[in-house]
């Protein structure tokens, strides 16, 4: 059975950090593209980041470009986003996912495996 796994959120404070950590089981994903994305309540799932298949190509979302770091070590068969100077619009469940293709992509469709989410909130 195919997993992926988020864990790392919590509550921070404005201007603060977290990891958030997503592990994989059931197959390895080191050919696939994956991703975060996130949804608020009262809102969309929206795209976060995405890494290539082997690390070398990021994408990021306009409104975390600068702020979070998207890494993945495919010999533990797992991704890291690095969030800093956290703002109180970052709130929302955090989702990992694995897409269909080894390049990078903001587009919901092309993530075949997702995550249950890990509920990231940052008070003002």
């Amino acid at each position: 059975q195919v997993q992926l796994v988020e864990s790392g959120g919590g509550l921070v404070q404005a201007g603060g950090s977290l990891r958030l950590s997503c592990a994989a089981s059931g197959r390895t994903f080191s050919s696939n593209a994956m991703g975060w994305f996130r949804q608020a309540p009262g809102k969309e799932r929206e795209f976060v980041a995405t890494i290539s298949w082997r690390g070398f190509t990021t994408y990021y979302a306009t409104s975390v470009q600068g702020r979070f770091i998207i890494s993945r070590n495919n010999a533990k068969n797992t991704m890291t986003l690095q969030m800093n100077s956290l703002k109180p619009e970052d709130t929302a469940v955090y989702y990992c996912a694995a897409a269909r293709i080894s390049s990078t992509t903001a587009e919901a469709y092309e993530y075949v495996y997702w995550g249950l989410g890990t509920q990231v909130t940052v008070s003002s």
